[in-house]
């Protein structure tokens, strides 16, 4: 077995998603970064910033970078959050869930494809596969990191 296949499959198939999902939002403003930070969002509603990059998974700093980005354009509000003072709690704004949803709908071609490419069990097989991965890699690292 050779051990890069597994790696750069995952990246190949990851940067054609992402490529993809650029390429369909152009003229939206919002690239496909901001599009899960807005999925995030649009499925869980208000979370700290820190919840929200766990939730991704992202690292805090590009989340703000992206939470100003999308906030200069109306489409996500940050508020001090009720109980930590120190936390933002972040939502999308009504024009933000507008925007979602048609974004949502532009990509759904994407999705279509990337389905239609396994059965029903593969694809569910796929999903399952790679939240094993992600777990087993969070967990490595939480117990020796790289070394």
């Amino acid at each position: 077995m050779e051990l890069d296949q597994l790696p750069m499959a995952m990246r190949a198939a990851y940067f054609t998603m992402h490529r993809e999902t650029d390429n369909c939002f152009t003229d939206s403003g919002v690239t496909a970064d901001q599009f899960v930070l807005m999925a995030t969002l649009n499925r869980d509603h208000a979370v700290t910033q820190r919840e929200l990059a766990n939730r991704m998974p992202s690292d805090p700093s590009t989340v703000r970078a992206m939470l100003v980005l999308l906030e200069k354009q109306g489409l996500v509000v940050r508020v001090p959050h009720p109980t930590d003072m120190r936390a933002k709690s972040c939502s999308l704004t009504a024009k933000g869930r507008k925007k979602f949803e048609q974004l949502w709908v532009a990509s759904q071609s994407i999705r279509q494809s990337m389905s239609s490419a396994l059965s029903a069990k593969e694809y569910r097989t796929l999903v399952q596969l790679l939240k094993k991965v992600t777990e087993t890699l969070v967990k490595n690292d939480d117990e020796s990191g790289c070394g």
